[in-house]
């Protein structure tokens, strides 16, 4: 008979040693091993999820971007290992301290649709001076749309006739990020 110390090992053995891995688990890959029914199952997934929102969270506190890194880090607890393409809005002050991050939309696998006004409205309720756009990839393919291409300049056009700078725009996949602003797009 296993014990919970040695049925621990061996589920973390198949997700390759790898809590990113064991996050993205469904209930069916965790019943497969004797001695898990749905109950303990959904508590093991309710516990890895409840760790990603702690990192999300000590993420949000006094965040300021210093980077394109430290959107990365900021943004891939959030949207990096999900399975359809979100896309989201940093707001930020004069000290690029982030206000306030915000989901704008949530699509399908390919893509999403953002609405240019509602990227602005929260920056002017908030009082902020710049933005920072940033969505996901699921394939796991860095290079920009040119879907994507054509959302940042005409959000960055925008953000011009309201004095609303667009300091970055993102691409985040699990592993790593593409930068506009980086790459000299912007």
């Amino acid at each position: 008979m296993e014990d919970a110390v040695q049925l621990s090992r061996r589920i973390f053995a198949q997700s390759n040693h790898n809590l990113n891995e064991l996050g993205k688990w469904q209930l069916s890959d965790f019943t497969q091993f004797e001695g898990i029914g749905p109950a303990k199952a959904i508590s093991i997934i309710a516990a890895l999820e409840l760790g990603r929102r702690k990192r999300s969270a000590e993420a949000l506190q006094k965040f300021k971007v210093q980077s394109s890194v430290s959107v990365f880090e900021h943004m891939q607890p959030m949207v990096g290992e999900l399975e359809h393409e979100e896309f989201w809005v940093l707001y930020l002050n004069n000290s690029n301290r982030v206000l306030k991050t915000q989901q704008l939309s949530k699509g399908g696998i390919t893509g999403t649709v953002v609405d240019i006004r509602l990227v602005f409205k929260p920056a002017i309720q908030l009082g902020a001076v710049a933005v920072i756009l940033v969505h996901n990839h699921p394939s796991g393919t860095l290079k920009p749309s040119s879907a994507d291409i054509q959302l940042t300049k005409k959000v960055t056009m925008a953000g011009e006739s309201l004095d609303i700078k667009v300091l970055d725009h993102l691409i985040v996949t699990e592993k790593s990020y593409f930068s506009f602003a980086d790459e000299q797009m912007l």
